[in-house]
């Protein structure tokens, strides 16, 4: 290496300049009125600390304050919808007319603006950024994946108006003549369009947004750590709570709204099965029953029968599905489903932006039906976008964004187009009694459906279980997202107390009779519109704290290749090797033993010269030696700290991989396994080994890699990425930066 001397000339420069920019913007942030520690992140380097700074502590406990007004605010409902129905319901109804009437067109903006946002996401360059460290690859296999995608795409509040919408929209359409050639085209459509693309962007949007900060940089599974680039640490704070108790009353009423549709459809099966008598004893009956499942799993450690089960509605509902198509009317419904998806295809665009603003009556059609939805799918974002961040660790964005959008919206099509369609032929045939009982009484509708298909006692029966099993994972799963909701957990795959869990089931069962008392399923809808206007604002904040990220990712990713001269598979910086130690390195799979014998003689010795000399030109350089317990090999990390700038942080450590079956060396009868000496930076590993290097070439590397840093650094200054809501500080002069500078290497 060079000497101090020759060094400390160019290497000072940018040091200086970094300290220039630190202390021109403390001086511009003091000008600011606001807390320095308090400003949110502008750069990826200040979002690294966000782990400790929304972490006060390492372990689980309740948030009381959003626990004690959460259930102030859905209790004290309850006992007014209890105590004085009547007067909840009208109250209720009057503030949904005024919601459709003038802030319809906010819901259809909001719900057409999260669409277009995924998809952006899912096809801009940064759709390769993964759910965690770059390294990290899926948990669970593709197969296995969808299939629970498809599990949180179905519920029993589909079979509910997989009947009632499309007759609904063929006897009362909003702008087609009733009953007409027209209103059969549109009337499966619009259920489709109703539970198609739109819900589910609204899940991959909170979902990817959870488990981005919580698996790439270590944050909470919430929805408060999803806005820490726009409000920094106060999202610890009030404001942070605030935000909580919006997702936590949406989810709750969003949650109680599927239950309430539920038990009023599944009353009618039990008093068909069993002879009970309908009404709301019954449906009572079937709330405390949800309740006595959520107790048991919580105190008999039944989870997994609670996951046995969600895996038994699928196949119960399967069954359903494919006994209807094959003992119905086979050919109508191939016939209309290959329809009615070109049709919801092509008039997609057309639809989202729909508010009928020229038909009479629009707004309220809009407030019964799409505005219902849109409410639906927004206050239950925070609950399934949490299940989809938990199942999803490893995946692309992209991977994440495409497969939300689709494989449950063609499950959700393919339920919608056979019940549909199966009501559908019975109106066209002239069943008029059946689609009056369809509109009046939905509940009766669908049950009178499955009555006229052979063997009719079998399939209720099948209907009414796979209807339960539905029924009994919602709330079992909807409880354990409130206990989440209401609590500080800082561990992404921890969950919150038992106790609450239970709590917020028994409070949860209270708020679904309430509404049952009060008007059922429409009191239901009512409510749903109302308190998801509130999470439509946690939408937007989502939406521009997460584009603020994507650009500091494509920020470092840009800054990164300034500097890169040769290219790994993955896009990792490559030290540069002779062709004989290339050669060599084809034939060579080292074992455990190996790699720390190089370790020790290469790895070691060449970092500590490269801490030293950082040291001895003024640097708080720091050099760490651990032992990895799962290799049995030492890590060596060097972190550089750069104050309020993102740390230089180069970590060398030892990965199985297996080994390769081709080659020109045959496979070890003793292991199958080798072992990979690979370079991890702050998000994870580079992708190439260093097995083989001499000290020199390694300690080359280290150098390269840390003049990308700083070639990185000037680039995010160069280029303001702060949004809209957490613009930079205003500029006088000339704009201080990062300059071109770099350690000499003695090459």
């Amino acid at each position: 290496m060079a000497d101090a001397e020759d060094t400390q000339r160019p290497e000072s420069e940018p040091l200086r300049a970094m300290l220039e920019r630190e202390r021109f913007g403390a001086a511009v942030r003091r000008r600011s009125h606001v807390p320095e520690d308090e400003l949110p992140p502008i750069s990826s380097t200040e979002l690294s600390k966000g782990p400790a700074e929304l972490a006060e502590d390492r372990g689980s406990r309740v948030n009381w304050r959003v626990f004690v007004i959460s259930s102030v605010v859905i209790l004290a409902f309850s006992l007014w919808a209890m105590m004085a129905p009547a007067n909840a319901a009208s109250v209720m109804h009057e503030t949904v007319r005024w919601i459709a009437i003038n802030l319809g067109w906010f819901y259809v903006l909001t719900v057409t603006l999260v669409i277009l946002f995924v998809l952006w996401v899912a096809f801009s360059k940064e759709g390769s950024v993964r759910l965690g460290p770059d390294h990290s690859r899926p948990q669970y296999k593709l197969f296995t994946w969808v299939a629970m995608l498809f599990a949180a795409g179905v519920g029993i509040d589909m079979l509910f108006y997989s009947v009632t919408g499309p007759v609904t929209q063929y006897v009362s359409p909003p702008s087609v003549d009733p009953r007409s050639a027209e209103a059969a085209q549109d009337a499966v459509v619009w259920t489709m369009f109703h539970y198609g693309v739109a819900g589910w962007s609204m899940y991959a949007l909170l979902g990817m947004a959870m488990g981005y900060f919580a698996y790439r940089w270590g944050m909470p599974l919430s929805i408060r750590a999803a806005l820490y680039p726009l409000l920094g640490k106060r999202v610890r704070g009030a404001t942070g709570d605030v935000i909580d108790i919006f997702a936590l009353v949406g989810t709750v009423f969003g949650v109680a709204t599927s239950m309430g549709i539920g038990v009023v459809l599944l009353n009618v099966g039990f008093a068909w099965l069993f002879g009970f008598t309908e009404g709301l004893a019954l449906q009572v009956a079937l709330v405390l029953m949800a309740v006595v499942m959520t107790v048991a799993a919580c105190t008999s450690g039944v989870d997994k029968g609670i996951r046995l089960i969600s895996e038994l509605n699928l196949w119960s509902a399967g069954a359903m599905m494919l006994y209807i198509l094959v003992t119905g009317e086979t050919a109508f419904l191939l016939n209309a489903m290959v329809e009615n998806i070109g049709r919801f295809v092509l008039t997609l665009p057309e639809r989202t932006l729909q508010t009928f603003a020229y038909v009479d009556g629009g707004s309220d059609w809009m407030a019964g039906w799409t505005l219902f939805f849109w409410a639906f799918w927004l206050a239950w974002g925070p609950f399934v976008g949490l299940f989809l961040a938990r199942i999803s660790r490893g995946r692309t964005l992209r991977e994440f964004v495409i497969a939300a959008i689709t494989a449950p919206v063609l499950c959700d099509f393919f339920i919608v187009t056979i019940f549909g369609n199966s009501a559908m032929h019975e109106v066209l045939n002239g069943n008029t009694e059946f689609a009056r009982l369809s509109m009046e009484s939905p509940e009766q509708g669908w049950y009178s459906l499955l009555e006229m298909f052979p063997g009719a006692a079998f399939l209720i029966g099948l209907a009414t279980l796979s209807g339960l099993l539905f029924y009994l994972t919602s709330a079992n799963s909807g409880a354990m997202v409130m206990s989440n909701f209401s609590s500080f957990i800082p561990d992404p795959a921890q969950d919150g107390a038992k106790w609450l869990r239970i709590f917020w089931a028994l409070l949860t069962a209270i708020l679904t009779i309430a509404m049952l008392m009060a008007g059922g399923v429409t009191t239901m809808e009512y409510a749903t519109l109302i308190f998801a206007l509130p999470v439509t604002i946690i939408a937007y904040l989502v939406m521009a704290s997460f584009s603020k990220v994507l650009r500091m990712e494509r920020a470092e990713r840009e800054g990164r290749t300034l500097r890169r001269r040769f290219a790994a598979a993955d896009g990792g910086q490559v030290p540069e090797k002779t062709w004989k130690q290339r050669l060599a390195r084809l034939r060579s799979y080292p074992s455990q033993k190996a790699v720390a014998h190089f370790v020790d003689r290469v790895v070691d010795p060449a970092l500590r010269d490269v801490a030293e000399e950082f040291q001895t030109l003024g640097y708080r350089a720091e050099l760490s030696r651990t032992r990895n317990p799962e290799t049995g090999i030492d890590e060596h990390t060097l972190l550089v700290p750069m104050d309020d700038h993102r740390d230089f942080h180069y970590q060398v450590a030892a990965v199985k991989a297996p080994v390769p079956m081709i080659g020109a060396r045959s496979m070890s009868k003793e292991t199958d396994v080798y072992y990979r000496l690979e370079v991890f930076t702050q998000t994870g590993s580079e992708g190439y080994d260093l097995m083989g290097l001499t000290q020199q070439q390694l300690i080359n590397d280290v150098l390269d890699r840390y003049e990308a840093h700083l070639s990185f650094l000037r680039y995010s200054t160069e280029h303001a990425y702060a949004s809209v809501l957490t613009p930079p500080p205003p500029v006088t002069g000339s704009t201080p930066h990062v300059p071109d500078g770099s350690v000499e290497d003695g090459k």
